[in-house]
């Protein structure tokens, strides 16, 4: 029999969408929100050349400038203030919560509940403004270095551009808080959400114009399309697939009366890490492309030369390092997110207890031995999510923004914003629902 919650939302319609004001107002601050962000990524730098700047990146578009140009909405192509975007405020949240498992006294933070996440929260965004400073002056110079780039080089425009990036990507920082506050969503992860589906239509346009001309057969366009589907099904089941454990609570007395024992479950998500290890990985990849281009190639050795080509798109080495490496960050992330010991002591506290399993240290080695079991299926889930769409960008051309990174992020992230509108709108019919037994009672009560 299907419980309350599930037949509410089998009765969710447009009429119960409609009475929701405050789900309407929470949409439409989301959306002025990213309409906002859309804005900033149109607004250069000042003292740039554009037109020296878009030559030049067109050279760099397949390294990891075409990565953070992807995550940031097309500001990196464009050099807008919002260039840096996100990415140093995720960069800062995932030092801080490898720090929390390392520093005891961060560790012993995060145990106290909202006090100590607010502090957490604090140190974060310490650490988003040391790390935007520094790669918004590194950018600066990198920007100094080149031919004809800048008009008026010189400390002027190092401390312009360092101001500008860090600002902007504070702004977006503060707007993602409000997203997530005020509106529906996470903020940081609709902010990049919003970066990535604005490049999709031109990715598609010149996808189809390769078409058009003969570049990319029909079978070609047609195996892309079937190959998108495919990942975006699998996406969806995966990452709402939950591994189970059973959790039952003992017997309880409350002054006279004795209250039978609950049973609920302990879910564990199939794929804990999520995004991260992709993103880790393509990074770490791209870096020595990148940093071949900005230099001369002809000066480098020769035994450079023949790595960097090896870890070019396609390569096999590039794509065996890729999967290495996503399925290492998959069990680090994972481990750094999720500590079993601290899940069985909570367990150990509330007097509940996982059939057959003693309590304590027992529970805590049987959590990590199933969650062991359950990440390695989701790094294989990534690796085949991640790698099929780079095997079809480096046979056919492909823009890069079909790959299975971006549509990793999309799909999660919908999946995530659908799910709390339907939790509002639940909420909604559930209010209403009180409203209507209390006008009842008081008629009764007459």
């Amino acid at each position: 029999m299907a419980s309350a919650a599930e037949q509410l939302a089998s009765n969710l319609n447009f009429s119960t969408f409609a009475k929701a004001e405050d789900l309407k107002k929470r949409l439409w601050f989301t959306l002025g929100a990213l309409l906002v962000y859309r804005l900033g990524t149109y607004i250069p730098l000042p003292g740039l050349n554009p037109d020296a700047f878009a030559q030049a990146f067109q050279g760099q578009s397949s390294g990891i400038l075409g990565l953070f140009n992807m995550f940031s909405g097309g500001a990196v192509e464009r050099m807008a203030i919002f260039a840096l975007g996100i990415m140093p405020y995720i960069s800062a949240s995932i030092i801080v919560q490898l720090m929390t498992s390392v520093v005891p006294s961060l560790e012993q933070l995060k145990k106290e509940g909202e006090q100590g996440r607010k502090i957490i929260n604090q140190y974060t965004r310490y650490g988003t403004v040391l790390l935007g400073t520094l790669q918004a002056y590194g950018i600066a110079v990198g920007l100094e270095s080149g031919a004809g780039l800048v008009n008026d080089p010189g400390w002027f425009f190092r401390i312009s551009t360092v101001i500008s990036l860090l600002g902007g990507t504070m702004f977006l920082m503060w707007l993602g808080e409000q997203i997530t506050s005020r509106g529906i969503g996470n903020g940081i992860s609709l902010i990049i959400f919003a970066g990535i589906v604005a490049a999709l239509p031109g990715a598609l346009a010149g996808t189809l114009e390769l078409g058009r001309t003969g570049a990319l057969s029909i079978g070609v366009i047609l195996a892309v399309v079937v190959m998108a589907v495919v990942v975006i099904a699998l996406i969806v089941f995966v990452e709402r697939a939950q591994r189970r454990l059973l959790i039952q609570y003992p017997k309880r007395q409350v002054g006279n009366r004795m209250f039978q024992g609950d049973t609920s479950h302990l879910p564990l998500k199939l794929n804990t890490a999520g995004v991260i290890p992709a993103i880790f990985a393509s990074s770490l990849l791209l870096l020595p492309a990148t940093l071949a281009g900005f230099s001369n190639t002809a000066e480098l050795p020769t035994w450079a030369t023949a790595i960097i080509a090896a870890l070019g798109h396609g390569q096999p080495l590039y794509m065996l390092l890729y999967a290495g490496m996503i399925a290492f960050f998959a069990f680090f992330y994972t481990a750094i997110v999720f500590n079993p010991k601290d899940t069985a002591d909570n367990l150990k506290k509330h007097g509940g207890f996982i059939p057959g399993i003693r309590p304590g240290e027992r529970t805590a080695e049987y959590i990590d031995y199933v969650l062991t079991r359950i990440t390695v299926i989701g790094a294989a889930y990534l690796m085949f999510v991640c790698i099929l769409p780079e095997i079809l960008i480096a046979q056919t051309g492909v823009p890069f923004y079909l790959g299975g990174t971006s549509l990793l992020i999309v799909v999660s992230v919908t999946l995530d914003t659908v799910a709390q509108i339907q939790g509002h709108l639940i909420a909604q019919q559930y209010e209403g629902l009180i409203k209507k037994s209390k006008l009842r009672g008081g008629k009764r009560g007459r």
